[in-house]
């Protein structure tokens, strides 16, 4: 973190979003003239189409919600900037800014008042014959989904190279912090603070009863086998198609090397966030709790 009491340069700032989303073009250009007494707009990008490992800039802006953030961190690839989220969506854990808030937390960032707090990536490899035929970066979570005709899927784990067991299942999730309330969550897996170094694995509908979501440590490699599937079993990343899956083959996750960086926003705080979010009440009659 750093802190200084005195204005630093115009801060170079990327826009981005999704344009499928109306707003997405109309708070950029409502709210313009009052970003630009603090920043520098060097690129906007609403189609997904740009270029951005040349591009120098300070941070990105990334407009609309978490799937708009989750596209950002896959655009930027190797090269993360840091990320302040202007929730345009309805849920929004990652996109915690409203429009109006903006520009004075641009105003906070440009004097130096901010913390960028590193979030855990994984690098995620499908190898079919001992070869890689694709990878990917991810933010969120890799996903081996059943697809028709919707029955079991059998798919084995392992740490380490070290056999854990056979999921059957409709589906089965690695999920880093941040994705532990994503997919993750909506199968029964547990939340995580979005700083920690852990995957979750997460079955989806598991066909035993005794099997349950897994946290382990992201220095181990998780390898995900294809024992028996269907058709159309695909894996899936941070809500794209990677690739089909055949049977055999295997789905590598691992701790990338690049960190995903989130600004985290002035009177903002995790529980804050989780409570507004999932509309945690705590005691009945009270939106309050007094120590």
């Amino acid at each position: 973190m750093h802190r200084t009491e005195q204005k630093c340069d115009l801060l170079r700032v990327l826009f981005l979003g999704h344009a499928d989303n109306p707003l997405v073009r109309e708070t950029a250009i409502s709210l313009r003239s009052q970003i630009e007494l603090d920043a520098k707009i060097v690129l906007e990008d609403f189609d997904g189409s740009a270029d951005l490992s040349a591009v120098e800039a300070d941070l990105a802006v990334v407009f609309g919600g978490d799937g708009s953030i989750l596209r950002a961190a896959r655009q930027m690839g190797v090269r993360q900037l840091p990320v302040l989220g202007v929730n345009l969506g309805r849920l929004g854990f990652l996109a915690d800014l409203t429009p109006e808030e903006l520009p004075g937390v641009l105003s906070e960032i440009r004097a130096g008042k901010f913390v960028s707090v590193e979030h855990l990536m994984f690098q995620c490899e499908v190898i079919r014959n001992d070869q890689v035929i694709v990878q990917s970066l991810g933010l969120n979570e890799a996903a081996i989904m059943a697809g028709p005709p919707f029955a079991i899927l059998e798919v084995d784990l392992y740490v380490d190279r070290e056999w854990v067991t056979a999921y059957r299942c409709d589906g089965l999730i690695i999920s880093t912090p941040i994705g532990s309330t994503a997919h993750s969550l909506s199968a029964g897996g547990p939340i995580l603070r979005k700083e920690v170094q852990a995957f979750v694995v997460t079955p989806v509908a598991a066909h035993t009863l005794t099997v349950r979501p897994v946290v382990d440590s992201a220095d181990r490699e998780y390898t995900l086998q294809v024992a028996h599937g269907h058709p159309e079993t695909s894996l899936v990343v941070d809500g794209q198609l990677l690739s089909p899956l055949k049977l055999g083959d295997s789905v590598r996750v691992r701790r990338a090397e690049p960190k995903f960086q989130l600004i985290q926003v002035p009177g903002q705080s995790y529980y804050q966030t989780l409570r507004k979010k999932l509309g945690w009440a705590g005691r009945l009659g009270s939106g309050t709790h007094e120590t």
